[in-house]
C-alpha cells in the first residue's frame, strides 16, 4: 500500500509558468496551483497517509498553498531530491514500495530512485516519461496530482470509496 507521495512542484503541482509581477514595491513570483489537486492532496493526507512536497524552487506561494491543504513537509530550494526522499522515508520508517512520486523532469530522477511508484504528467520531459511507471492524461498544473492519488486509491475498491465518502 503506498503511504507516501513525493511531489515536484513546478511542472506537476503547476504547469511550469513562473510569473514575475513587478509593482512599485518591488518583484514577486506568483504561481498557479489546481484545485482539483488540492482536493485530492487534502483527501490523502484524511485518510490518514503523508506527503512530501520536494522543490528545487523557494516560493512563499507554495508555502502558502501547502499549508492551506495541511502539507507539512515541504522542502524548498533542494538540489538533490534523493538525499530529502531518503531522510523522509527513513523517518517515517517504510519502505520504497510504500512510496510514489511525480515528477517533470531531469532533476525529479533522484525521487523516481527512491520511489516505487513513479508518475509523470502528460508533458513531463521525455527522458523522464521513459522513467516513469504512469504516464498520466493530464498536465503538470491541470490536474495531474489528484488523477496520480485516483490511480493509487482505485486499486483497492475499499480505499477508494472511503476517499469518495469524505467529500458525500
Amino acid at each position: 500500500m503506498i503511504r507516501l507521495l513525493l511531489l515536484d512542484v513546478d511542472g506537476t503541482l503547476t504547469n511550469g509558468t513562473i510569473n514575475f509581477l513587478e509593482l512599485d514595491s518591488g518583484i514577486y513570483e506568483s504561481k498557479s496551483f489546481h484545485i482539483h489537486d488540492g482536493l485530492g492532496i487534502a483527501a490523502w493526507l484524511k485518510l490518514g497517509r503523508e506527503v512530501a512536497i520536494i522543490s528545487g524552487r523557494e516560493s512563499k506561494a507554495l508555502r502558502k498553498r501547502a499549508s492551506e491543504l495541511g502539507v507539512t513537509r515541504i522542502f524548498m530550494g533542494v538540489q538533490d531530491k534523493s538525499v530529502i526522499a531518503r531522510s523522509i522515508i527513513s523517518g517515517l520508517n517504510l519502505s520504497k514500495d510504500e512510496v510514489a512520486c511525480i515528477g517533470d523532469d531531469i532533476n525529479d530522477l533522484g525521487m523516481f530512485r527512491e520511489s516505487g511508484l513513479r508518475f509523470a504528467p502528460a508533458n513531463a520531459n521525455a527522458y523522464l516519461r521513459s522513467q516513469a511507471d504512469v504516464l498520466l492524461t493530464h498536465t503538470g498544473g491541470n490536474g495531474a496530482v489528484r488523477e496520480m492519488i485516483e490511480f493509487i486509491l482505485q486499486r483497492n475498491e475499499e480505499e477508494y470509496q472511503e476517499f469518495l465518502a469524505l467529500y458525500e
